[in-house]
């Protein structure tokens, strides 16, 4: 449930962060997308070189990463006029491109098994597509239905919860992961600019930089706790049941 909850708040930050630097900031696409995938590029080198789960390290990554997918989308739309329904397509064809190539030289698509750097990669691969690929399927919806960043929400949300009852009656639970992942990024992203649009947008109008400080200061909460707790480690869980 921690992993989920941090995931959501993570999506959101990826979309009210970069339009709060590329936008109230003035940075640009160019130079937000060269600033953030450079602070990226430099995490993963940090989260590559340990050897345990670090939560500050990996949900720092996720943070960044989710920046970094949004900024891919929005280069391809805002800066080439790539239509969405191309980015989603053309996204959605890496995605399962980069899969299949996991899965035929790994065997197995399951996050409980990236145990080594090769499979590290892969994942942190199809993260990346993940949220390029959910920025755009999500924007390319609101621009086909009209809907305002509230109602917005519904969509996503509810192909989660059917996700998660496929998980609960059979469905397979590596495939019901991933295809979770994915819509958290829409989910994420509606709820970012339900917060932050003007009122007259549909919005609660916070704007961007109050709604990255929110969620930037509720993920920093929950990273802290699960530090100082660890209590979404598994494997120590495991330990210790196994010592007691």
């Amino acid at each position: 449930m921690f992993f989920w909850v941090i995931k959501i708040l993570c999506t959101t930050v990826g979309e009210s962060f970069a339009d709060y630097i590329n936008e109230t900031l003035g940075f640009g696409l160019t130079n937000t997308t060269i600033l953030f995938t450079v602070a990226l590029v430099a995490t993963l080198i940090v989260q590559f070189r340990l050897r345990n789960y670090v939560p500050g390290a990996y949900w720092l990554a996720v943070v960044l990463i989710s920046v970094v997918g949004t900024l891919l989308t929005d280069n391809l739309t805002d800066a080439r006029g790539v239509p969405l329904a191309v980015s989603s397509v053309v996204f959605a064809v890496v995605l399962a491109t980069v899969f299949a190539t996991w899965y035929a030289r790994e065997g197995t698509l399951s996050i409980h098994s990236i145990n080594t750097t090769p499979r590290e990669v892969w994942y942190w691969l199809v993260v990346l597509v993940t949220f390029a690929l959910g920025t755009a399927l999500g924007d390319w919806t609101l621009e086909l239905t009209g809907w305002s960043p509230g109602l917005a929400i519904l969509l996503p949300a509810g192909l989660i919860a059917l996700v998660a009852l496929g998980w609960r009656v059979g469905v397979d639970a590596v495939l019901s992961f991933w295809m979770a992942y994915i819509l958290t990024r829409p989910l994420g992203a509606n709820i970012g600019d339900f917060l932050a649009l003007d009122k007259s947008e549909g919005g609660l109008a916070l704007g961007t930089m109050v709604t990255s400080v929110i969620f930037l200061g509720a993920i920093l909460a929950t990273v802290v706790y699960l530090s100082v707790t660890g209590v979404d480690r598994t494997e120590s869980r495991q330990e210790e049941l196994g010592t007691a």
